[in-house]
């Protein structure tokens, strides 16, 4: 018997269509599918560009006030955006979710300094998506260890020793400045919830880690990094959690030498984690005074909600039965006045 004609002959795929033939639409298939793989509208360029202005935006974010601030990551996550919400190549796709997600999660760290706490808390799982969908396991621990910071502060704890645990184990692979600030992160909220067998084990392991990262090499203007001075931050509020009052002192004059001159409110934490620090040792006076004397200390752009908080919670730490006492009073009063007046 002869041969069967191939398939592909121009009169089967003819014979087998009505109205627009199977041969038309292969060959319209196959020219949609071309399209589509070329309509990616971002080069590589164009991606290093984005890059740099999120780096810039990245070392700016240590310094500059949150309101500001928040402006300027706005437009940057709209061009982000706009060149995401098109078809791009995989690799290029990945890149902008990274770019999303670093983006998303200062704008979420930004709103919980500025007291806009159910804004932030959807920023940062908006970050996490982000994170997430770019495949980055450095990044996706990175974004959790960030939120984390926001149950800490407002509650629940919990909460911030879960997310902190997941980013632990996310970057446990190898030592990295966010596996050392995910443990970091752990102790400090656990000893917050006390329990200090466990908090002193993951502060053990932050500073093993930090100190087989190297993390703070080259890093020092960078939202996205851990600096040594950081790491004590975290270090200062675990152990004054422990109660641990003479130590944290030692640790709290470590970081504020290593702070520059210009710089965000880290410094403004640590001197009123050391107001904390007199409250807890019975030194209700001179707890309030330094904590008054910090907090009109602070540029009145930084003087946000977060700020107030700490400085409420070294009232919250001196005996019910003295709070009404002059010291305290001022305080009060300090924290009461407009920015304008003070």
């Amino acid at each position: 018997m002869p041969a069967e004609p191939a398939l592909s002959s121009s009169r089967t795929l003819s014979e087998t269509g009505a109205g627009e033939t199977l041969e038309q639409r292969v060959d319209a298939a196959r020219r949609s599918i071309d399209r589509t793989l070329a309509a990616g509208t971002v080069s590589t360029p164009q991606l290093d560009l984005l890059d740099e202005q999120v780096l810039w935006a990245r070392k700016e974010y240590v310094s500059m006030p949150p309101a500001p601030m928040l402006k300027i990551l706005l437009d940057q996550l709209a061009e982000v955006g706009r060149l995401a919400a098109e078809r791009q190549p995989a690799s290029m796709q990945a890149r902008l979710s990274e770019l999303t997600a670093m983006l998303a999660t200062l704008i979420a760290d930004a709103l919980m300094k500025l007291g806009e706490l159910t804004r932030s808390q959807t920023w940062f799982a908006t970050a996490r998506n982000a994170a997430d969908d770019s495949g980055n396991a450095e990044l996706r621990a990175r974004v959790r260890a960030q939120a984390a910071m926001l149950p800490f502060y407002y509650g629940p704890v919990e909460s911030a020793v879960s997310l902190a645990r997941e980013a632990r184990i996310l970057s446990r692979s190898r030592p990295s400045a966010t596996a050392a600030f995910a443990a970091a992160a752990e102790a400090r909220a656990l000893a917050q919830l006390g329990d200090s067998e466990n908090a002193e084990s993951a502060l053990r392991h932050a500073l093993l880690v930090f100190e087989k990262s190297c993390a703070g090499v080259d890093t020092d203007n960078d939202a996205f990094a851990f600096p040594e001075r950081r790491l004590l931050l975290y270090k200062s509020g675990t152990l004054t959690a422990l109660g641990r009052t003479s130590q944290t002192r030692r640790v709290q004059e470590e970081a504020l030498r290593l702070y520059p001159r210009r710089t965000g409110i880290d410094p403004t934490l640590l001197r009123l984690e050391a107001a904390l620090c007199l409250a807890l040792d019975r030194s209700p006076t001179e707890a309030c005074q330094l904590a008054g004397a910090t907090f009109l200390e602070v540029d009145p752009a930084h003087r946000t909600p977060i700020v107030e908080e700490r400085a409420r919670n070294v009232i919250d730490a001196i005996p019910p039965a003295i709070r009404g006492r002059r010291a305290a009073r001022e305080l009060r009063e300090i924290l009461a006045l407009p920015p304008g007046q003070m």
